[in-house]
């Protein structure tokens, strides 16, 4: 039997933030990071919710720790509040998760993405780390209630967030169709957003600013086809070198993404032919040569190296690495078992 879970209700476009009035809250946590505290944002979402009292914890930074979780659970513990709203890209509302899901306290959880790319506002997935390795969890608690898509978040979005993010929305239509529990909704889902993500991203990272809520939406789309199908290697391989040598994410998904393809396809090509075929392109050679133009027109590096992190470091901790990815949930998800072998061989493709 095969299943697909929406817990989240999803609210796009310009009055989608009215929805928060609708909910009634009288205490609130608000997470976002520094940024979003001091250019008066969070004090404009603390001021949706009438008749509230809003505490804004703006302590959030990237790969969050879970020293910073702990910090949150202080203050959602003195506060007690009914809900915790997050802001922010995938960070802010992984460590939202953290904080909703180990203060002890039932709390309704609802996330503002102000990045179009993790999906972390519509998933059961939270990255946190510790001791410099990132930990996936996974567990249905962890959905928002509500996921709020506010396109005048996106106007000012840098272009190396536009990229990165854009690359990891990408990356998730990808290895979407072909992980272990694909099926008819989640593949709907992941050739949608990916037809949308190849269009659209080029034009966002250009400044085209009209066509970033279809990006946002396409990102959301993205991340309910993962959540129900799983992942797999480029996620798990990128989840262990960004806890490692704090590259961002993207990026690695970026590098990572045609190596797993061509991986993947020699055993079992359909579910990127059919992928390709939704995007209009010419077969899995193809997809992986849209997938590598666009890389190069977001200026996204190919390789570690071009990433700043030197080929000796990486042999180095390669043993590390090949052992967190193996341990990450993603690896499990991916459409054939993977080995330390076959992560090897990816792994040093990118150097």
């Amino acid at each position: 039997m095969q299943s697909f879970v929406c817990g989240t209700r999803l609210c796009f476009g310009a009055d989608a933030p009215a929805a928060l009035a609708g909910l009634h809250a009288e205490r609130v946590l608000l997470v976002t990071d520094p940024y979003f505290a001091e250019n008066g944002t969070a004090a404009r979402y603390a001021a949706a919710f009438p008749g509230a009292q809003v505490e804004i914890f703006s302590d959030v930074a990237p790969d969050p720790p879970l020293s910073l979780v702990a910090r949150g659970v202080a203050r959602l513990q003195a506060l007690r509040p009914d809900t915790v709203l997050a802001l922010g890209g995938g960070s802010a509302i992984d460590c939202a998760k953290g904080i909703a899901a180990l203060g002890g306290l039932p709390v309704r959880l609802v996330a503002v993405p102000t990045t179009s790319g993790s999906g972390s506002e519509v998933t059961s997935f939270a990255i946190l780390t510790l001791d410099g390795v990132k930990h996936p969890l996974v567990d249905p608690a962890l959905r928002p209630e509500l996921a709020i898509l506010d396109p005048a978040l996106l106007e000012a979005l840098p272009p190396r967030l536009i990229a990165e993010s854009g690359m990891d929305a990408v990356s998730h239509c990808v290895e979407a169709v072909a992980a272990r529990e694909a099926s008819p909704v989640t593949d709907a889902l992941a050739h949608s957003a990916c037809r949308t993500l190849l269009r659209l991203l080029p034009r966002s990272f250009a400044g085209e600013t009209a066509v970033r809520g279809d990006v946002h939406l396409a990102a959301s789309m993205a991340a309910l086809a993962f959540d129900n199908a799983g992942l797999g290697a480029c996620h798990a391989l990128a989840h262990a070198l960004g806890g490692r040598f704090h590259v961002a994410h993207g990026r690695l998904c970026a590098m990572l993404l045609p190596h797993v393809i061509a991986h993947h396809a020699a055993e079992d090509p359909h579910p990127y032919a059919a992928l390709a075929a939704a995007c209009g392109l010419p077969g899995v050679r193809g997809l992986t040569g849209a997938i590598v133009r666009l890389r190069a027109r977001l200026g996204l590096p190919a390789s570690l190296p071009e990433a700043g992190v030197p080929r000796e470091a990486v042999l180095e901790a390669e043993t590390d690495v090949l052992e967190a990815a193996l341990a990450d949930p993603c690896a499990a998800q991916a459409p054939a078992p993977l080995t330390r072998d076959a992560l090897q061989v990816l792994l040093r493709q990118v150097l």
